[in-house]
């Protein structure tokens, strides 16, 4: 096959499975113009249309349905083969995605890379934050970190934190106008501070336990943030409760600018993990990684 085919092809599988021209030319790094002309010009050699395109949005057709289910794979085998040939090299190189939540973001994966990076200057690294249980294998990511209950069985998962604990968080100030809530019940008479997930758009509900009975309460407040840091510096103004990893207000509750209650009502659970397909032959740059994350009590 033509090396042009096999571009076009990859062409293809990227726009089908973003379903959009915008980020599968991002993700290739061409243009707009480009990648459709691409694609117009594989559908005119095959005499076949291979995607239904409308102002709205891009699908497959029956035909491109079938490419991309025959073809995809074998081109993701090439790929994942080619990267694994790094570890023939002096030093390990090659591009590592992985899609996490804010939190672990911040406090897991970046100090591992900022830490492992500078030793190996030809390992590049995405990291793209997503509340959602991405399909890593179809959106081509090597590795996913969730919650140790979110992973699926037929991943293989490292644990790289230990287990974790949320916390309801004010300030001073706003427990001189507020009494303390005793119970979750109670924070229906307080304004929070919410987050709304960024990936699909609902309200998190704060969630507790105490003597095996669970509680899931929707609070209500002024404010609603899709962020960590947000939340954070508003609980410290004085205009809320909040509620999120203990670790991410430790620092303020040490220092007294913010008072932790409900304490009893927030037990510990598991802890992140990294998880990634267990029949995908890791490279040696990302089993650099995971050996760097890998979580040691």
């Amino acid at each position: 096959m033509p090396r042009q085919s096999i571009n076009d092809l990859a062409a293809f599988i990227a726009v089908a499975r973003e379903q959009s021209f915008t980020k599968a030319a991002a993700r290739l790094g061409v243009s707009q113009s480009a990648l459709s002309h691409t694609i117009t010009g594989l559908e005119k050699r095959l005499g076949l249309r291979l995607l239904s395109r409308n102002t709205r949005s891009v699908s497959p057709t029956p035909a491109g349905a079938r490419l991309l289910d025959t073809v995809g794979p074998r081109m993701d085998e090439i790929e994942s083969e080619l990267a694994a040939l790094s570890e023939f090299r002096d030093k390990p190189a090659g591009t590592i995605r992985i899609t996490a939540g804010e939190h672990v973001a911040e406090a897991v994966l970046w100090p591992a890379l900022a830490k492992l990076l500078p030793d190996y200057p030809d390992i590049n690294a995405e990291v793209i934050v997503d509340y959602g249980l991405t399909d890593i294998v179809a959106e081509r990511y090597d590795a996913g970190v969730r919650l140790g209950e979110q992973v699926a069985k037929d991943m293989i998962a490292v644990r790289i934190a230990p287990d974790m604990r949320m916390a309801v968080v004010g300030s001073p100030a706003y427990f001189e106008q507020r009494q303390k809530p005793e119970t979750p019940h109670d924070l229906t008479g307080h304004s929070c501070i919410n987050m709304r997930l960024p990936t699909y758009g609902g309200i998190y509900v704060w969630e507790f336990e105490k003597d095996g009975h669970e509680l899931r309460v929707r609070v209500e407040g002024r404010l609603v943030f899709n962020n960590i840091a947000l939340r954070v510096n508003a609980a410290l103004e004085g205009l809320g409760l909040t509620y999120l990893p203990e670790d991410a207000v430790k620092a303020q509750i040490a220092d007294g600018r913010l008072i932790r209650v409900l304490d009893d009502w927030c037990l510990p659970f598991s802890g992140y993990h990294l998880y990634y397909p267990s029949r995908k032959q890791p490279s040696a740059a990302f089993a650099l990684l995971v050996s760097a994350l890998r979580y040691r009590p």
